[in-house]
């Protein structure tokens, strides 16, 4: 007898082959038969109508902390996601120093550079670690519905090593190099799935500095990947760029990968249209690499980098405003009030806009052309016609009274959604090119951090949602191709053989999915996490359930009170070569 079979689904197996009308058996926490499946179960579901499909799997989050508190890593199960890896980007909270300053320079780092609350940090996360195997005992001690696994990160590895010396972005002598390699030789083994390090002034602290790691030599570099190639390549290195000296960047890597048999992941990332040649340069480059033993992997986001604006958020077009200054530090509630008050919306949008001289910022403030309402369902594929400035005029009313109008829609919780960098083709077809791309993998959805102008967490939901079946402004995605983006795929890219596709001896994580009903809801700015942190959370319709080993953890957007989930030690092998 099975413990489970899910009947009559369509299944959509991960491989990339063509779906099919068939049942799914479960024994053990594994999948023990798929097809026509004869026999009994402890439990049946009828799945007719719907997909089956393997559970998402999130290879780019900052659940670092958050994962040491929420067993549902939220919002990632509200989205099927079955499996997510942390430590990216270089950040994290090991290994660290048993101190408070040196906890505290790690929360800053962490609030600076993924606009996670300090507060929340600071109540949430309990420090009953030092190394980072010790890291790795207290998640996996936390009873959690979803699986998590972890990389080394370069900035606390180097603030541990190193202290002010590697705060302030001195060069690693010899010894230090040496000192950092042994960590991260100590993590692997301990189980993580690699190392990752930053190396972009994107990410830059408080102080306007750079975070630690973001100018590491070759020597420190190669010196660290070197570990990997002592372990049998049993790791991924993976790293962000600016790539404003590009050749260079990805010559190191090139070699790292080749004398280290390592695989290497990298944010592909991209701002302006100039930049797509370059972008394109990179895939190139990559193909090139991969015939002399290289093995290059872009990570790619299917939305552009974006910001959502909101009253409660980081950040709105009226933030810089002085009459808008004591709002700021109000309650939702004591904000919307004064809002409301028509002396208060007259002053506000009588001044004049305090632009700063910066493109970007600028834009925020007054350049409406560029800021859309995101709608329900939300669009993230608006059209000149749908920006604020064009619906204004045909409003005919300024764009500044119609931002706030409209940022005062749904209770003052209404968003405004910035497609910030690589959107200047004005659509969505840059992202779909580099997701069609044989060489790339879905990444970057950022889940758990940027609280206060993010959920990027839901573009799993989107993949099939839009891209797959609502896209009016380009081609869609096939089914099978959307959903071996985020399953085989990113489990592959990350050494996780043991999961992402529906086939016997394969890890039971599962969606059963409403395809008619499936979408994105509304993005909203909640205070839900320690010390009543905010963050931006958006949910979503037409997951019927989501199973981790074969137990059901969510059904129809709600947590089931299982938790299944694990700590993944290590690269997993595919049980079907066993």
């Amino acid at each position: 007898m099975y413990d489970l079979i899910i009947r009559n689904g369509k299944i959509v197996d991960g491989t990339g082959r063509p779906a099919y009308e068939g049942d799914l058996a479960i024994s053990d926490g594994r999948i023990a038969a798929v097809g026509e499946v004869s026999g009994s179960a402890t439990r049946e579901i009828d799945a007719a109508g719907q997909l089956v499909t393997p559970g998402w799997v999130d290879v780019h989050s900052h659940m670092d902390g958050q994962a040491t508190w929420d067993p549902l890593c939220s919002p990632a199960a509200n989205h099927g996601i079955t499996t997510l890896v942390m430590g990216n980007c270089g950040v994290g909270f090991a290994p660290c120093e048993p101190t408070e300053a040196a906890h505290d320079r790690l929360i800053a780092v962490m609030e600076d550079v993924e606009d996670i609350p300090g507060s929340a940090l600071h109540e949430g996360v309990k420090w009953n670690w030092e190394s980072f195997p010790e890291y790795l005992d207290a998640v996996e001690q936390f009873p959690r519905a979803i699986d998590v696994a972890a990389q080394v990160p370069h900035c606390a590895v180097r603030t541990y090593v190193m202290g002010e010396r590697g705060v302030n972005n001195e060069p690693a002598t010899p010894e230090d190099v040496d000192r950092m390699a042994a960590i991260v030789r100590e993590g692997i083994e301990a189980g993580a799935l690699g190392f990752t390090t930053s190396r972009t002034e994107l990410h830059t602290t408080r102080e306007a500095v750079a975070m630690p790691g973001t100018y590491a030599d070759e020597a420190e570099l190669l010196g660290i990947g070197r570990v990997i190639g002592e372990l049998g390549g049993k790791a991924v290195y993976g790293l962000v760029s600016d790539w404003d000296n590009w050749e260079q960047e990805m010559d190191w890597m090139k070699r790292l990968s080749i004398e280290n048999d390592c695989q290497i992941n990298f944010v592909l990332f991209f701002r302006e249209e100039e930049d797509w040649p370059r972008v394109l340069a990179q895939l190139d480059f990559c193909r090139q690499a991969r015939a002399e033993g290289a093995r290059l992997i872009p990570h790619v986001g299917a939305r552009p980098v974006n910001l959502m604006l909101s009253w409660d958020g980081t950040i709105n077009p009226f933030s810089f405003h002085a009459n808008y200054a004591p709002l700021s530090i109000m309650s939702h509630e004591e904000r919307l009030a004064e809002l409301r008050k028509p002396q208060v919306r007259a002053a506000i949008l009588a001044e004049e806009l305090p632009l700063m001289g910066d493109a970007f910022m600028d834009t925020i403030i007054g350049g409406y052309d560029r800021l859309y309402e995101l709608g329900d369902p939300p669009n993230y594929e608006p059209g000149p016609k749908d920006s604020i400035a064009a619906r204004a005029a045909a409003a005919g009313v300024p764009p500044r009274e119609y931002c706030y109008d409209l940022m005062m829609q749904h209770d003052g919780r209404n968003v405004i959604y910035f497609p910030c960098f690589g959107y200047s083709a004005g659509d969505l077809s840059r992202q779909v090119a580099l997701l069609e791309d044989d060489s790339t993998v879905l990444s970057l959805a950022d889940t758990g951090a940027h609280c206060g102008v993010l959920c990027d967490a839901s573009v799993p939901t989107q993949m099939l949602s839009f891209f797959v079946r609502d896209r009016q402004r380009g081609h869609r995605l096939s089914l099978e191709q959307a959903v071996k983006m985020q399953t085989r795929d990113t489990a592959r890219c990350v050494g996780l053989e043991d999961r992402g596709t529906l086939e016997p001896g394969m890890k039971a994580d599962v969606n059963i999915i409403d395809f008619d009903q499936l979408q994105l809801e509304r993005p909203e700015i909640i205070f839900d996490l320690p010390a009543g942190g905010r963050r931006l959370f958006q949910g979503a319709r037409g997951y019927t359930a989501t199973l981790v080993s074969g137990e059901v953890i969510m059904e129809n957007g709600r947590h089931t009170g299982a938790v299944p989930g694990r700590l993944v030690r290590g690269l997993q092998a595919d049980p079907q070569a066993a």
